[in-house]
């Protein structure tokens, strides 16, 4: 290898430490630490790609689209959060277009399978006003938590367990499917 030429290693780690120090500069201006901290994990994260995303392409763009990306799912751009900031804001620290950085963005949100209240890259603010926290899904519906132990009180306490951890109601479903599908067969057999 030439004295000269930088290995892939070097070149990665380098654009690495640049896009940490490009978006902790925007952070600092625009936005706070926990912004800082989670542009820096979700940058290192990109570096453990086998395709480092940010190998190719303008390094400023990528920088604007992390912030983006992570904006967009911790409601940076509704003025009634703090922070606030643009997407405007972004494009110009950046120099990039809108169209590119909101692209970029939704190629990382989608890389990382990033959401709303997303317990990786969600800011400290999000995660504890997180309205699902304190819900379980049941049937297909969000419940409170806490309606949980109350229906697992009224189910014991009107159809207590047997020796084989089922009430007398499941048995009775049970035996209600067998006597469907007896009959069913019986309306098939009519048929041969």
């Amino acid at each position: 290898m030439p004295p000269n030429k930088k290995s892939d290693k070097e070149i990665k780690e380098e654009k690495t430490q640049l896009l940490i120090e490009m978006t902790a500069s925007f952070s600092n201006e625009y936005l706070d630490e926990d912004y800082k901290e989670l542009c820096e994990k979700l940058i290192r994260k990109m570096a453990r790609k086998r395709n480092v995303p940010f190998l190719s392409g303008r390094i400023e763009i990528w920088a604007a689209a992390i912030i983006h990306a992570l904006g967009s799912i911790n409601f940076l751009f509704d003025n009634s959060f703090e922070p606030y900031a643009s997407t405007d804001d972004i494009c110009n620290f950046f120099g990039t277009l809108k169209s590119t950085t909101s692209q970029k963005g939704k190629i990382i949100r989608d890389m990382f399978k990033m959401k709303y209240y997303d317990e990786e890259f969600s800011t400290t603010y999000v995660s504890e006003n997180n309205p699902f926290s304190e819900m379980t899904m049941m049937n297909g519906f969000f419940l409170p938590s806490d309606m949980l132990s109350i229906f697992k009180n009224i189910v014991l306490k009107n159809d207590p367990p047997d020796e084989n951890g089922y009430g007398a109601t499941h048995e009775k479903h049970h035996k209600k499917m067998e006597n469907s599908l007896d009959t069913s067969q019986t309306s098939l057999d009519a048929f041969k």
